[in-house]
C-alpha cells in the first residue's frame, strides 16, 4: 500500500519540480542512486521497469527506504494494467508510463494512486485527464519541440500540467527554457544518472547536479507561468 497520498504526491512533484528517475538491478547501488538523489533535495524518484525482475529490486527498495521520511518511491515505464497492478501492490506511491493506458488510469484511480501517462499529443492530453490524471507526461519532450511543443500547448489549454521527459539536460539554459515554458515539473534520466557515473561510484556528481537543478528550477520560477 502506498505511503502517500496522491494529493501528496502531485503536490510535492510540483513544488520540487524535479523527478528523477532510473533502473539498476543491484538493490543495493539502486539504493545509492536514491539516496544520492536525496541529499540533493529530490523527494519524488521513479524508478523503471526496464530489467529482468525489476519488481524484485523495487521490492528490495521498499524495504531498505520503509521508515524514511523523505522519498516518495513510484514506478515507471508501466504499460499494461497487470504490471501497475503488481507494483501498486507492492507500494508504489506513483506510477508513470510512456504511453497512455486507460485500464492503468482506472486501476490507479481505485487505490488513488497517481498516474502520469506519456503523451504526445493535445487529443492523448485531453484524454488522460478525462480519465482523472493531472500530471502529464511529455515524452519524448525533445523530439516533440522541446520547450516550444509546452507552450503551443498551453496557449489554448493553459490548465494542463506537463512533465517533459527525454530532452530535459542539465544545464542553465534548459532547465529555465523549459520551466518558463511553464512545466508543471521536470523528469530525467541518463542525463542525471548516467550510467558512467554509476558505474563508478561518482554518487556525489549525482547529488550535486540535482542540487544545482533545483536550485535553477526556483530561479526560473520567479518569472515563469503560473502552473
Amino acid at each position: 500500500m502506498a505511503k502517500y497520498t496522491r494529493l501528496q504526491v502531485l503536490i510535492t512533484m510540483i513544488e520540487t519540480g524535479l523527478v528523477p528517475l532510473f533502473y539498476h538491478a543491484d538493490p543495493d547501488i539502486a539504493a545509492r542512486v536514491i539516496t544520492a538523489c536525496l541529499e540533493g533535495g529530490a523527494r519524488c524518484i521513479e524508478f523503471t521497469n526496464r530489467g529482468d525482475n525489476a519488481h524484485l529490486v523495487f521490492t528490495e527498495l521498499m524495504k531498505h527506504f520503509h521508515d524514511n521520511k523523505e522519498l516518495i518511491l513510484g514506478a515507471g515505464t508501466i504499460l499494461e494494467p497487470a504490471t501497475a497492478a503488481v507494483f501498486v501492490q507492492l507500494g508504489a506511491n506513483f506510477i508513470v508510463g510512456p504511453n497512455l493506458n486507460p485500464e492503468v488510469a482506472r486501476l490507479c484511480n481505485r487505490r488513488k494512486i497517481s498516474y502520469t501517462p506519456g503523451c504526445a499529443t493535445t487529443t492523448e492530453i485531453s484524454e488522460a485527464e478525462e480519465l482523472g490524471v493531472e500530471i502529464c507526461k511529455i515524452f519524448p519532450a525533445g523530439e516533440l519541440g522541446g520547450p516550444a511543443f509546452v507552450q503551443a500547448v498551453k496557449g489554448p489549454m493553459p490548465w494542463v500540467r506537463l512533465m517533459p521527459t527525454g530532452g530535459v539536460t542539465p544545464d542553465k539554459g534548459n532547465i529555465t527554457a523549459w520551466i518558463q515554458a511553464g512545466v508543471a515539473c521536470l523528469g530525467m534520466g541518463s542525463k542525471l544518472i548516467s550510467s558512467k557515473r554509476v558505474e563508478s561510484g561518482d554518487f556525489a556528481s549525482i547529488t550535486s547536479d540535482v542540487k544545482q537543478i533545483l536550485d535553477w528550477v526556483r530561479e526560473a520560477r520567479k518569472g515563469a507561468p503560473g502552473i
